[in-house]
């Protein structure tokens, strides 16, 4: 069982994540994936920011946890969720574009490589993607959480050859640069 396949560990994530949101990270999305573009998220939790990438794509979130999918689909009925593991990827639709906000973090490095390497069988030709993470070395785990991370010179190791990098830039989230982001086109 998974962190997030406990409802108690959902709701106090929810409240955690109170007042945290992706604007930046959409906003630098933008700059690359044009509006209307078919779009998947990767690790919706409570879709908060399924919500503000609807305003611009059409947007598909997932997560692993049925819980956060099954509970947003209560309230939001007419977008589009699934359960998907983030390595895996069981689906045969393609995306112009994929993005998560601190989704991947919780993955090992080698379900990381696996993950960008499925990634780029379901973008298109040319597709983006826009990945966040939390700034630093090593890996910590809470309450059976796992947390890893990563420098801009750590991840393209895991990345591949399959991406170009157009542009990694380190941003605050809680601290001063504690988180960056990494956009990428399918080659």
């Amino acid at each position: 069982m998974g962190y997030y396949d406990d409802e108690e560990n959902v709701e106090q994530y929810i409240r955690m994540a109170t007042g945290y949101d992706g604007k930046l990270l959409i906003d630098e999305l933008r700059k690359y994936l044009p509006d209307g573009s078919k779009l998947l998220e990767i690790g919706m939790g409570p879709g908060k920011d399924l919500l503000m990438l609807n305003k611009h794509y059409q947007a598909s979130g997932s997560d692993s946890s049925a819980i956060f999918v099954d509970r947003f689909k209560r309230l939001h009925p007419n977008i589009d969720t699934r359960v998907l593991d983030a390595i895996t990827m069981n689906t045969d639709e393609r995306y112009d574009g994929i993005y998560s906000n601190k989704a991947l973090i919780h993955l090992s490095r080698d379900e990381l490589r696996d993950s960008f390497e499925r990634q780029a069988e379901v973008l298109k030709p040319g597709g983006i993607a826009l990945h966040s993470f939390w700034y630093g070395d090593g890996e910590t785990e809470h309450q059976g959480l796992r947390f890893v991370y990563y420098r801009e010179e750590t991840l393209p190791a895991l990345i591949g050859t399959g991406y170009e990098i157009l542009e990694c830039k380190r941003y605050t989230e809680i601290e001063t640069d504690d988180s960056f982001y990494m956009a990428l086109r399918k080659r």
